[in-house]
């Protein structure tokens, strides 16, 4: 196939740039590179199967030649970086979202969006089913990017039941793993960022909200196969074993050898009490489930930052 990644210089994009390449399809990345990084890309340059495109996708685009498959990745994805781009974000999740469906169409595509648990908002149903329809403050610091991200499911469904667009739902949960930005805001990047710099680990609230991390390989495996499949009403992609944060920065002291100290902050407005997926329709119609257990996935994470000496990677 010859697939269109947006936002495939991201942390999870560039990751399923990969994945793909080493499923022997042909990847155009399109990127406008405000969150993401040519360094997380730069070992394809020169590929023959490899195309990046520095592109804002919230204007049209247009590509010559076929494509097979549209995998929207493209959004800013963490508090931090949806905060600091508040009209971006809506604009990507929106504008960007009705160009690349428009992509797909003009080239009879299968579509795939990368949407997110956020859609669940502060959720009152645990662990978090497909079936459920959130509980999300619009007007809230957060609604940008749950707002935006409901919004792109609505008008997926939207070109599916009218158009015929060949559509895929994913919601991903909480990944992790290398290529993450130290600096991305993050509780995971941060706790690590702070235990190699012997600081105190900040904890919101009294940490006993709680976080269900995915690998990102198990969550790029998941990607994939859901694009393969078809199935078009929106799937969990996350890891049902749930942590809380405190644990989490218990867990990273662990590994970094120290006895953490820990900071604590006011709770943020409207953050999620409780994140577990619920993942059945993810087991019993992919076949999928994750492989890389956190303590796993945590090692491989810490010494990726400690490659990069836990400093933040260069921007574009």
């Amino acid at each position: 196939m010859r697939v269109v990644v947006t936002g495939g210089a991201g942390f999870i994009g560039s990751h399923l740039c990969d994945h793909l390449i080493g499923k022997g399809h042909e990847v155009v990345c399109l990127d406008n590179l405000i969150t993401g990084t040519t360094a997380n890309i730069e070992h394809l340059a020169g590929r023959p199967d490899f195309k990046f495109i520095k592109h804002d996708v919230t204007e049209y685009i247009y590509l010559d030649g076929k494509v097979d498959a549209v995998m929207h990745l493209a959004s800013p994805a963490s508090p931090k970086d949806y905060l600091r781009f508040p009209i971006q974000t809506l604009k990507v999740g929106a504008l960007g979202t009705h160009k690349a469906l428009g992509l797909a169409k003009s080239k009879k595509a299968r579509f795939l969006l990368a949407s997110t648990s956020e859609v669940y908002g502060d959720p009152l149903e645990h662990p978090q089913r497909e079936t459920y329809w959130g509980h999300v403050n619009p007007v809230g610091p957060r609604g940008v990017y749950d707002e935006a991200k409901r919004f792109a499911e609505a008008m997926t469904m939207a070109y599916q039941r009218f158009h015929r667009l060949d559509t895929r739902i994913a919601r991903i949960f909480n990944t992790y793993g290398p290529r993450m930005r130290i600096d991305d805001g993050r509780a995971l990047p941060t706790f690590v960022s702070q235990a190699l710099k012997g600081m105190p680990l900040t904890v919101y609230g009294d940490g006993s909200q709680t976080r269900s991390f995915c690998y990102v390989s198990d969550t790029v495996d998941g990607l994939y196969k859901l694009l393969l499949l078809n199935y078009t009403d929106p799937v969990n992609l996350g890891n049902p074993d749930e942590v809380t944060i405190l644990k989490l920065a218990q867990e990273v002291g662990e590994m970094a050898g120290i006895k953490p100290r820990i900071e604590y902050r006011p709770y943020p407005e409207d953050d999620p009490k409780v994140r577990r997926p619920d993942i059945l329709i993810a087991t019993t119609r992919l076949g999928w489930k994750p492989a890389v257990g956190r303590r796993e996935g945590l090692a491989k994470t810490f010494e990726y930052f400690k490659k990069q000496g836990a400093e933040p990677q260069p921007k574009n």
